[in-house]
């Protein structure tokens, strides 16, 4: 059951140790672009309207929800680079719980909820990362990212413009299945409305305005291969 610990513990969780999780994995892109002289690159922290910017950082209002990199294209013809780029958000959150593990150990920190759940959340994200999977949109985790270019030589994450989306079976194959589910799930308020495709995608200004920021942060994630 959950106690009033346990709800100071998810609020702490959701409001500052996840965004912080996920700044410092994201970090390790930024790192690696700024290593590698990316002339163009910037962090964003969170999603939905803009809040502020700073020069190669933007925070925006939904600061615990979701955070990305995005550099211009690196102009490497090297594995190793290419699978350091892919590494670098594995190592920066790596080292950070390991450190900070071994300080909570040594007495070095003291041993609470924030540090041991801050701990979790850094470990977690370097499982995740680590798994050699394709995510339903056909874009491969690191550690598959990582995989491919040590087994086809090629970067899965590469998505081409024409009929052929992809350069693995497997990454082809997530795809398709993204594809089906999609056109199974429909809108189960109003099927009838999502067997027509109705031109009105949303019910209200709100959900309108949070799908045109996400097409619009789509367009901006331009694909780094190319």
């Amino acid at each position: 059951m959950f106690s009033a610990t346990d709800w100071i513990r998810l609020f702490m969780a959701v409001l500052i140790i996840l965004p912080l999780a996920t700044t410092i994995r994201e970090m390790g892109y930024y790192l690696a672009a700024t290593l590698l002289r990316s002339k163009k690159k910037k962090l964003i922290i969170g999603s939905g309207p803009i809040l502020f910017t700073i020069p190669t950082v933007e925070v925006r209002r939904y600061f615990f929800m979701y955070s990305w990199m995005e550099y211009e294209e690196l102009t490497l013809k090297s594995r190793f680079w290419h699978g350091f780029i892919y590494a670098s958000p594995i190592i920066t959150t790596g080292v950070c719980a390991v450190v900070l593990n071994a300080l909570v150990l040594e007495g070095v920190l003291e041993e609470n909820i924030f540090w041991s759940t801050f701990i979790f959340y850094c470990f977690y994200y370097v499982f995740f990362d680590i798994v050699p999977v394709y995510l339903p949109d056909g874009q491969p985790t690191n550690g598959r990212a990582i995989y491919d270019l040590i087994r086809h030589g090629e970067r899965s994450d590469f998505k081409k413009q024409d009929a052929e989306r992809s350069y693995t079976a497997s990454q082809e194959e997530t795809m398709q299945n993204r594809d089906r589910d999609e056109q199974m799930q429909g809108d189960h308020t109003n099927p009838q409305q999502s067997e027509t495709h109705h031109a009105h995608r949303s019910h209200t200004e709100t959900q309108e305005k949070t799908k045109i920021n996400r097409d619009r942060d789509e367009r901006k994630r331009s694909d780094h291969t190319n």
